[in-house]
């Protein structure tokens, strides 16, 4: 993509999150010049400069990096005249008049409206002084690890993977896959943010949700063994893992409309499967009296080897659905989604939208692979719940389970057959 063919408020946009990741970091190992704030006003500045170039020449660049060497070296006097002072104040005072100058030229040059989006930006940035530092010291090493591991797949990896297909039937493209990983990445790691600001006080449904968001799979797994351990957890977590088996719908949904956005016919059969398991959850909550309780620990979701491992396996589907409807039709795609369903839903849903999105798969030959998958994935986590958390723990699961299971084959004769 063009820089040109990025709208000017986007690139503003862009500067501010790439200057609140790095200020975070910052911020979070109590650097003594910049932190989170001081990382943002200095990302946005440097925007604002090259956008002023573009009218009055490149030297507004040099003068920009040269203001911004001024108010570091500024700061560093100020700390050794008087460290007392130094502990209250920084470079954000000083950034905010460079870029507030910066606006004042925009208000006359234009867009205008690019120069009030700033001081808005600059407004909230300096009140949010408390929230800011404190959201940073709210993060551990683990979190920061994860947010750093997501921006090495995101804007380091992702940016250097040949756009080039290749391989049988010419579905293999690594910029694609890596995509696919950033997409599922951001998704979970979200969940794992979220998680991290509610943890143990977490409670039913914030529970179900965050479990859903994260893992389905592993929240069934963690709630299945909990469950073994104390049996009077059965009902509260019956439910938690209901709710995160009913957000898989969501997240699939998400995945379909970020990866094959004209791929509407997924919608209708894939929105009953999601109605049908909102109403059993909702029967369950009401017939269930018991209080939540604290998630269970969740794991990093942007570990490379984990982001590898689900490249890797998003291109094994994506070739074995090409391979299956050229040599074997409806019935080799029907095969397709039962394995991979039990695996990962991610995988197939990203898969099979891609290859609808290309032309390569018609919607009607797509949508039943996803509704089998998830049919499939239903059944092995109910299969889990029955051998970890035991025959009390899968009762409290069964009806809505074998409901679920119901649904899917109904939807798919009436749609499909």
């Amino acid at each position: 993509m063009n820089i040109q063919d990025v709208h000017p408020f986007h690139q503003v946009i862009i500067s501010l999150v790439l200057g609140l990741v790095v200020g975070l970091q910052r911020q979070w190992a109590d650097s003594p010049l910049a932190g989170i704030r001081t990382f943002s006003l200095v990302s946005i500045f440097g925007t604002v400069c090259a956008l002023l170039a573009e009218k009055y020449g490149q030297w507004i660049i040099g003068a920009g990096f040269l203001s911004i060497g001024v108010a570091i070296i500024a700061g560093h006097l100020q700390k050794k005249l008087n460290q007392a002072l130094a502990e209250h104040s920084g470079l954000v005072t000083e950034l905010a008049m460079f870029l507030m100058y910066s606006s004042g030229v925009l208000v006359r040059a234009g867009p205008i409206w690019l120069a009030a989006t700033i001081a808005g930006i600059l407004a909230v940035i300096l009140q949010a002084k408390l929230e800011l530092h404190g959201l940073a010291k709210r993060f551990s090493d683990k979190e920061i690890r994860a947010i750093m591991q997501f921006v090495l797949i995101s804007f380091v990896i992702f940016p250097v993977v040949p756009n080039q297909s290749f391989g049988p039937f010419g579905v293999l493209n690594p910029h694609e896959a890596w995509l696919m990983v950033m997409i599922i990445v951001a998704i979970s790691l979200s969940g794992y943010i979220i998680y991290k600001f509610f943890g143990e006080k977490a409670g039913i449904i914030l529970g179900g949700i965050l479990g859903g968001v994260i893992s389905s799979t592993a929240t069934t797994l963690s709630y299945s063994k909990r469950a073994d351990e104390l049996n009077k957890s059965i009902p509260s977590g019956a439910i938690v893992v209901l709710i995160a088996w009913t957000t898989v719908y969501v997240r699939i949904f998400l995945e379909v409309v970020v990866a094959a956005p004209s791929f509407q016919a997924i919608w209708p059969p894939l929105g009953g499967m999601f109605l049908i398991s909102v109403l059993c959850t909702f029967w369950k909550w009401r017939e269930s009296e018991s209080n939540g309780e604290g998630m269970p620990t969740q794991s990093n979701p942007a570990e490379l080897r984990t982001a590898l491992m689900f490249g890797v396996l998003y291109s094994i589907i994506l070739l074995a659905v090409a391979y299956s409807k050229t040599f074997f039709g409806s019935g080799g795609l029907s095969v397709v989604a039962v394995l991979s369903g039990v695996t990962d839903m991610d995988a197939i849903t990203l898969s099979t939208s891609r290859l609808v999105e290309a032309g390569k798969l018609l919607p009607q030959e797509g949508w039943p692979i996803i509704i089998i998958a998830s049919m499939s994935n239903v059944f092995f986590k109910g299969a889990i719940a029955g051998f970890i958390g035991g025959r009390a723990f899968f009762r409290a699961l069964f009806i809505p389970w074998l409901i679920s299971l119901v649904a899917g084959a109904t939807i798919l004769l009436v749609w499909w057959v």
